[in-house]
């Protein structure tokens, strides 16, 4: 089939696109700089944010994936109901059979989620109101290399010899490696099971970030970090410290941590007999992250 990958340079879409031409798909690689573009399949010039670039960028695609997020925005949720509603329109109009969108996982209850998954949860049915079936994964925290939830979690742990945790650290969530979603995103590719259909997608496991934090200390350095929780801590000041110990900018880290005391793990594991194959425990999908960072 012919499928059409926006942001295909992204954390996810860099991997994805290799997946889909091995599985033998025509794949056009959406990009705003074409002409930059090194990797596998045809370069296709495309912005989520200007609707006109999408109908030249989509036309003969019968597969459409949307990989965007805007996190680093303050204004974010206007940005990305503005950029699924256009792409969601621009697919109807170019023929697209569905639309594949990798989103947040969380509770059904809108009450309970923060803006970030509230506007994950809003893109999803922003991008099917051209007509266009959507199929949904939902995921918690992605392991893999260059992941911004993952570089919190590595670069904690690499820069610093021990850590206050505030109180959303025992939150419990439930991680999923990044081969592991590209393979669920493949798999859902043109399969009438997975049409017009929300899956929820995870590792194993569900872990606490205390949890995570330790077993990614044990496989960077062989030992568990001395952790000290702190009652308060709120997302202003979290997402200050995490500026100044790690090099993700405090508006993308603000947005996530208000995220990050709801509790997010899989209720419905459908998936699993629409995509069939074992996903990979924490500790392993920690280890092939490090190994694709040493290469």
């Amino acid at each position: 089939m012919r499928v059409l990958v926006s942001g295909a340079t992204g954390f996810v879409g860099r991997r994805l696109v290799p997946a889909l031409v091995d599985a033998g798909h025509d794949v056009l690689a959406m990009t705003r700089r074409p002409e930059r573009y090194e990797g596998p399949g045809t370069p296709v010039e495309g912005d989520v944010t200007n609707p006109s670039s999408l109908e030249t960028a989509m036309a003969g695609a019968e597969i459409a994936y949307y990989l965007v997020h805007s996190l680093d925005e303050d204004d974010f949720e206007e940005t990305e109901a503005r950029s699924a509603r256009a792409f969601g329109e621009a697919a109807a109009a170019a023929g697209v059979r569905q639309i594949i969108f990798l989103g947040g996982l969380g509770p059904e209850d809108a009450d309970k989620l923060s803006v970030h998954l509230r506007s994950r949860r809003a893109v999803e049915s922003l991008l099917g109101e051209g007509g266009v079936p959507v199929t949904v994964l939902r995921a918690a925290v992605v392991v893999g290399d260059g992941g911004i939830s993952w570089e919190i979690t590595r670069q904690l742990v690499e820069n610093l010899p021990a850590m206050v945790v505030p109180q959303w650290a025992s939150t419990k969530t439930q991680p999923i490696a990044l081969d592991d979603v590209v393979r669920y995103l493949v798999g859902v590719a043109g399969n009438e099971q997975a049409s017009g259909k929300v899956f929820e997608i995870g590792g194993p496991e569900a872990l606490t970030y205390v949890d995570m934090l330790q077993i990614a200390s044990e496989v960077i350095h062989g030992r568990r970090i001395p952790l000290a929780p702190v009652p308060v801590l709120t997302p202003g000041l979290s997402s200050r410290w995490l500026a100044f110990v790690t090099d993700v900018d405090a508006t993308t880290g603000r947005n996530l941590i208000d995220s990050m005391d709801v509790e997010v793990i899989v209720t419905d594991d459908t998936v699993r007999e629409v995509v069939p194959f074992e996903p990979l425990s924490y500790r392993d999908a920690v280890e092939r992250a490090m190994a694709e960072r040493a290469r």
